[in-house]
């Protein structure tokens, strides 16, 4: 290739972290290398993959002294460009989320493309690609087979009759797709009341508009129940998903077939927000409320916030949906930028469970009472069980206990390299720590004072499980939480055994309050959820509505039953405001009196935060850190009118053996935190490497947890 026929390309790469590389490298490669196209280039001594970028735009290049002389640019290597290329929209997607979040655009890009595509060359990808022709091939013959026996196409299934409000949704919906820059609509519905069939009707018209749809939920044990639905309905149409539990080759098969446009829907977790499709017709974000749409490491993405956004770029309906909106949705839908699309009713004219919050100062105390399971819940669960109905138990801490402990000398189960305990599984008498995983034999003895009477303290879902099979003799119970459902199939097996009646009393955590339509389940307990309501995280209030809302949620959802359903709370504060709209159901006032609380502190959605936090290998490295980074922070001009905190340790100070800070930054707008944190970068990538013992520090923005 001569010299002439070559120019300047600039080429998205995975720099290393805190190189202070944040925008593509310039290259030198063909004339004809389209923006999007994926290539091998030389980074260091590496060979790596690289995405061609698009060009500055005239007038925009760097200034004299920054650039490189074309005679010292390296090559590009190999194109892949059996690929079609990346699309200038999803390339716009990733260019708005590495700026925002404060990533480079090489590190984005090259994290959400699949795994196994990043470590082929050109005749890899050829073969994979043929692979994938035959696989697709195979699948249209069996099909044309199946239909050619029945002598016509398959019958679709049936579609359960819309109610008023369900119509009137889908009405609304249509009104948005129609515009040229469709409004967001906020799908407030109460649990019940029939969202998901709303979700199906939208793709469906989507669909037959030659259109792909994206649908995202909040964590991975809701994929497989909502692909089955899909799949239900949309039998013969090209469904994918996408999400961390998939193989490799799974996941680049269900990137491809998304990416060449085959796949029609693609169902997946935050991950899937980056999916890249050429057809894209509608975005809907199930449970939008969800923590678990926040990525907690490397580029602390929200895939919520960015599934609105896309919505924007490409102009195509979003609908999130949530029983109980996040309050920044819901203050969105308040001011006119989201339509709010409301379904109050559930499906039959069932009623939501009745809520009754049990006093535990009413127990006796005394030793050996025990104020997991009060007498009047055991009764409950007891005409349950002679009725022929399921109860549900959620406490949100697995294990047995959260720790061992010693009445003579006060030892307690510490973890030796977190500043948290060790939490006492009974099953495989271990101390595990939730938090850097080591794991230990459970001592016969206290290793302090060597008292052999070393005791559980607290509960978990284990000893919960335990207790509840000893109050109820005959009761089948079963428990599902992360230690039971860590083997594949585990969980759905699991679930198919409560669906299928075989489980008189299910206990678990989170994991069975969000998404599951349990038709025999008519009582829910929550036992012990009074610890959220004085967390020093001013979220916690919001996040634990929601979660008692949902796992209320679960009970009464046969209409049928739906009149004797109730949920019980176990709480030492009946009073308290939160759980007096509870037993309303009233969200609207619980919301109302959250967003008057936060516009009166100054905080979101009336403020914007980022977290700067660090980790060191001592105290003073990561303290020191977040010191320096303070000062030079208030040394930029663009600081003024925000508000620095000073840097503190974090709830739980020291994991792994790693000693953690943060420090806390506030602003008035978001377009002003973000030219402040742009012009700050630099220098803490700077103070990076002049600070000994500092394993690293990262910057969150929009932050769940403080």
């Amino acid at each position: 290739m001569s010299e002439s026929s070559l120019r300047r390309v600039r080429v998205a790469v995975e720099a290393p972290q805190h190189s202070g590389l944040t925008e593509p490298l310039d290259y030198l490669g063909p004339q004809d290398l389209t923006p999007g196209t994926l290539v091998h280039v030389a980074l260091g001594r590496r060979d790596v993959m690289g995405l061609v970028w698009d060009d500055l735009p005239e007038g925009q290049d760097l200034p004299e002294g920054e650039q490189l002389p074309e005679s010292e640019l390296r090559p590009v290597g190999e194109a892949l460009d059996a690929l079609p290329p990346l699309s200038d929209r999803w390339r716009k997607l990733v260019e708005f989320a590495a700026g925002y979040y404060q990533r480079s655009i090489g590190e984005l890009a090259l994290a959400v493309l699949p795994p196994q595509l990043r470590d082929l060359d050109a005749k890899q990808l050829q073969a994979r690609l043929k692979k994938l022709d035959k696989a697709d091939a195979e699948a249209a013959k069996a099909a044309a087979a199946i239909e050619g026996a029945a002598g016509m196409p398959a019958a679709l299934p049936e579609r359960p009759a819309l109610t008023a409000q369900q119509q009137g949704a889908l009405d609304a919906l249509a009104e948005q797709s129609s515009r040229e820059a469709p409004q967001p609509a906020l799908l407030w519905g109460l649990t019940g009341s029939g969202k998901t069939e709303i979700y199906l009707r939208a793709a469906e018209a989507a669909l037959e508009r030659g259109q792909q749809v994206l649908v995202l939920v909040p964590e991975i044990n809701l994929t497989p129940q909502l692909e089955a639905r899909f799949a239900e309905r949309f039998a013969g149409r090209s469904i994918v998903s996408l999400h961390s539990a998939l193989t490799p080759a799974q996941r680049l098969r269900n990137w491809l077939a998304a990416h060449l446009g085959r796949a029609q829907l693609v169902l997946g977790t935050r991950l899937a927000v980056f999916a890249s499709l050429p057809r894209l017709g509608l975005i809907v974000v199930d449970e939008e409320h969800d923590p678990s749409y926040k990525q907690q490491d490397g580029a602390r993405y929200s895939a919520r916030d960015l599934a609105v956004y896309r919505g924007h770029l490409e102009k195509v309906p979003v609908v999130l949906g949530s029983a109980t909106p996040s309050l920044e949705s819901w203050q969105h839908a308040l001011g006119g930028r989201y339509r709010r699309i409301d379904l109050t009713e559930r499906i039959g004219g069932g009623a939501l469970p009745r809520v009754r919050l049990f006093d535990m100062n009413r127990l006796e105390r005394k030793k050996g009472v025990t104020t997991a399971l009060s007498v009047p819940l055991l009764d409950a669960m007891r005409k349950r069980l002679e009725r022929g109905e399921q109860s549900l138990v959620f406490l949100n801490r697995r294990g047995y206990a959260p720790v061992l402990h010693c009445d003579q000398c006060n030892w307690k189960s510490d973890c030796p390299h977190c500043s948290a305990h060790q939490v006492f599984h009974k099953e495989d008498r271990t101390l595990r720590c939730h938090h850097c995983g080591v794991t230990t034999r459970v001592p016969r003895a206290c290793p302090s004072c060597g008292n052999p009477d070393i005791a559980p303290l607290g509960r978990g879902t284990e000893r919960l499980e335990e207790q509840l099979a000893q109050a109820l003799p005959g009761a089948r119970v079963a428990r599902i939480d992360a230690d039971t459902t860590r083997l594949k199939g585990s969980l759905e097996s699991q679930l198919a055994a409560v669906h299928e009646g075989e489980v008189d009393i299910l206990v678990g955590t989170q994991m069975i309050a969000k998404g599951h339509d349990f038709r025999r389940i008519t009582l829910v307990a929550a036992v012990n959820p009074d610890g959220a309501l004085f967390s020093s995280d001013f979220r916690a209030p919001e996040r634990l509505f929601s979660l008692l809302m949902q796992a209320g949620g679960r009970a009464g959802r046969d209409a049928a039953q739906a009149a004797r359903s109730e949920m019980w709370i176990q709480t030492w504060y009946p009073e308290h405001a939160l759980y007096q709209s509870l037993l309303k159901h009233d969200y609207e006032a619980f919301a109302g009196s959250q967003l008057h609380e936060r516009m009166t502190a100054n905080l979101p959605p009336f403020a914007h935060l980022a977290l700067v936090r660090a980790e060191g290998r001592s105290v003073e490295a990561a303290r020191d850190f977040l010191t320096a980074a303070q000062a030079a922070a208030q040394a930029l001009p663009l600081s003024l009118g925000l508000l620095l905190y000073p840097p503190v340790p974090m709830a739980i100070a020291r994991v792994a053996d790693s000693e953690r800070f943060q420090m806390l930054i506030e602003a008035g707008s978001r377009a002003q935190l973000l030219r402040f944190l742009r012009a700050w970068l630099p220098e803490l990538h700077a103070l990076k490497r002049r600070q000994k013992g500092l394993t690293r520090w990262a910057v969150d923005v929009d932050p769940l947890a403080i």
